[in-house]
């Protein structure tokens, strides 16, 4: 057990579930941990800051300019924002109140999603439409009226629409087109591709694929947007004839008067964060994401060979999904009724056990539990064969 948390009275754990955040997201490399350490240790402006670090997220991702957040739910509630708002102040004092204002966001309805509440907390009102398997071009634009603020996008392979198929019909509109990207960095590509693809906004996590701090995200954009979303984050207390922001992302001019914490105030952005992110991406563009991936499907195959043979339970990797390349996966399934023990009495077992084993909860209801690699560390896979076999071993 690491000694921080030792002292703390909190177990370490086996992350076999990936990068969620309810199991602190991912690990960062140490040049991230050295970046952060360096960045506590003086006083800066964060508007420059976040002004300079826009700057090299905007190159990395083909964006016109990117802002950095807490988190990716932070960044689809600040995109949101900027949509309704824009860059007037009088809506961006009265944000998440949108009584009498444009304020429809546009949703297949095949991408509902838990985290799509990050519209309504900036004051959107979600607008479904298509179907639970099929959203057409033609759905989107018969729901766009005046009202219509944004259209929000999710890039998995449900609804049967393209990310191009939605910008094309929304900019023909005027209408900005928002990607929630949250963890499609699991394919790294995708840290240009939304953009390139026609997204106006699109919100990434910094603490999954990317390796960054937990509590980071950024969003890239457009630049008036990304000036909305900077005027409705940054800490306003200020006097705007002495104050020392960058023009280029914060204009006092472009407003009649200066809006006052805004919406976003409470998702801020420490230094710490904000340089430990920069860094990440830095080293993300650089890695092997190959070998990365190599790696994983090496421990997973570990996995299924040290269980196999085991009496009433069966293991596999599972083939990757065509539409979303992502990281190689496995399952684990037992005979429920044979060992006396449901998918559940198995899981709750392996995270009881020493060490704490937290695999994928999906398939619980059949029995089985899933493997993702990402956060596995070595000689992990080894310590999940080992918990398996002696559950399995356990007189009932």
């Amino acid at each position: 057990m690491s000694n921080i948390y030792a002292k703390l009275g909190v177990r370490t754990v086996i992350n076999a579930t990936g990068t969620f955040t309810r199991l602190s997201g991912t690990l960062m490399p140490p040049e991230v941990v050295q970046a952060m350490t360096e960045a506590a240790q003086a006083f800066v402006c964060i508007e420059e800051l976040q002004y300079q670090a826009g700057k090299i997220i905007a190159e990395i991702t083909g964006a016109e300019a990117a802002y950095v957040t807490s988190g990716a739910q932070a960044g689809l509630v600040l995109a949101i924002a900027a949509c309704i708002a824009g860059l007037d102040p009088v809506k961006m004092d009265k944000l998440p109140h949108t009584d009498g204002m444009a304020n429809e966001v546009i949703i297949a309805k095949a991408h509902r999603n838990h985290y799509d509440h990050g519209v309504e907390a900036a004051g959107g009102r979600i607008v479904e439409v298509g179907s639970d398997d099929l959203c057409r071009p033609e759905d989107i634009a018969a729901a766009i009226t005046d009202k219509t603020v944004a259209v929000l996008y999710l890039p998995w392979p449900r609804g049967g629409i393209t990310l191009g198929e939605v910008a094309a019909v929304a900019h023909q509109h005027s209408i900005p087109v928002v990607v929630d990207g949250a963890g499609r960095c699991d394919e790294p590509e995708n840290i240009r591709a939304f953009i390139a693809q026609g997204a106006d906004l699109a919100a990434y996590s910094g603490g999954k694929y990317i390796r960054g701090p937990q509590a980071s995200g950024f969003v890239c954009g457009r630049k008036a947007l990304i000036s909305s979303i900077a005027w409705q984050h940054l800490d306003m207390d200020f006097t705007p004839s002495v104050w020392t922001a960058p023009r280029e992302l914060l204009n006092p001019a472009d407003l009649p008067f200066v809006p006052r914490q805004g919406i976003g105030r409470g998702y801020k952005a420490g230094k710490e964060e904000i340089v430990g992110l920069v860094t990440a991406l830095r080293l993300f563009v650089q890695r092997d994401h190959a070998a990365e991936k190599a790696r994983c499907l090496h421990q997973l195959q570990t996995i299924v060979n040290g269980v196999a043979g085991l009496p009433h339970v069966q293991a596999e990797v599972l083939p990757i999904d065509p539409f979303h390349k992502g990281f190689p996966l496995a399952r684990i399934r037992i005979d429920e009724q044979a060992l006396g023990m449901t998918g559940y009495d198995f899981i709750w077992a392996l995270k009881q056990g020493q060490p704490s084993i937290h695999p994928s909860e999906r398939e619980l209801d059949q029995g089985a539990i899933l493997i993702n690699p990402f956060g596995l560390q070595p000689g992990d896979d080894e310590e999940i064969v080992q918990r398996v076999r002696e559950i399995v071993a356990q007189p009932k």
